[in-house]
């Protein structure tokens, strides 16, 4: 048998071959969206209770903040009333003031403001985050005006936890002006008793803070984007798939007799 007749024998072969090839390949790919797909979905149904409970707890009544720190008050507890609205009363410690930098509100970047304040009744101290204020355009270190009044003051807020981090290169350093802060540490370098959690505080802009939080959201819209992004693709698959091997088939191995 020659080498020709041996070459034509094994072309069929070698089609066959690559079409179970590209027909494997395109059920796993389409198996492999479908399933990410429906693990968005599921990640969509988590985020809708969880987005049910935010809202629940924002619209229940406030409470009295001079019940945290009190005897009988635990971590549990507290933990159970993020989000809820909260009356506080108490005096600021201005000189332990914080700037998170890079932060942004209504589209322009520049400090989040966070005062430790001390509650009238229980002593215990909690960080309020007061509102935004813009950063000096040239000089990046100086601290903008923020007034702190002295004596016992009352605010509005909502319980939150700690803010978000951003990413920053090496170890955090000391002074008012830092990227990120951590509960731990700053209870040891203040020697505060802080609580755990924060208060954002609400309200129209006053004493040089701008307070036009966005209001909490779990996310669920982006995991139906995904989902889609994922069905969408498997579907773009499995069309590319029949167009180009049932449809118009590849030739290229078909040899003329």
């Amino acid at each position: 048998m020659s080498s020709e007749t041996t070459q034509h024998m094994d072309m069929p072969v070698q089609s066959r071959q690559r079409t179970m090839l590209i027909l494997l390949a395109a059920l796993l790919s389409v198996a492999l969206t479908c399933s990410l797909g429906f693990w968005q979905l599921r990640r969509a149904t988590v985020k809708e209770v969880l987005q049910t409970q935010l809202t629940q707890q924002g619209a229940l009544p406030a409470i009295e903040g001079q019940s945290l720190g009190q005897l009988g008050d635990t971590s549990e507890n507290r933990s159970g009333l993020i989000h809820r609205a909260v009356h506080l009363q108490g005096r600021w410690l201005a000189d332990k003031t914080l700037f998170l930098d890079n932060r942004q509100m209504k589209g322009r970047v520049g400090f989040f403001v966070i005062t430790p304040m001390e509650l009238t009744q229980s002593k215990a101290v909690i960080l309020v985050q007061r509102g935004w204020v813009p950063r000096h355009f040239t000089e990046r270190t100086r601290l903008p005006p923020v007034v702190s009044p002295a004596g016992e003051v009352a605010i509005t807020g909502r319980i939150a936890l700690a803010p978000s981090k951003l990413y920053e290169l090496g170890d955090s350093e000391g002074g008012p002006i830092r990227q990120n802060l951590d509960m731990g540490d700053l209870r040891q370098e203040t020697g505060l008793p802080l609580l755990e959690i924060t208060v954002v505080q609400t309200g129209e802009a006053s004493e040089g803070l701008l307070r036009e939080w966005p209001q909490p959201v779990a996310g669920v819209e982006k995991h139906y984007g995904y989902a889609f992004q994922w069905f969408g693709l498997g579907a773009l698959i499995t069309m590319l798939y029949v167009w180009f091997q049932i449809v118009r088939p590849p030739t290229f191995f078909k040899k003329s007799s």
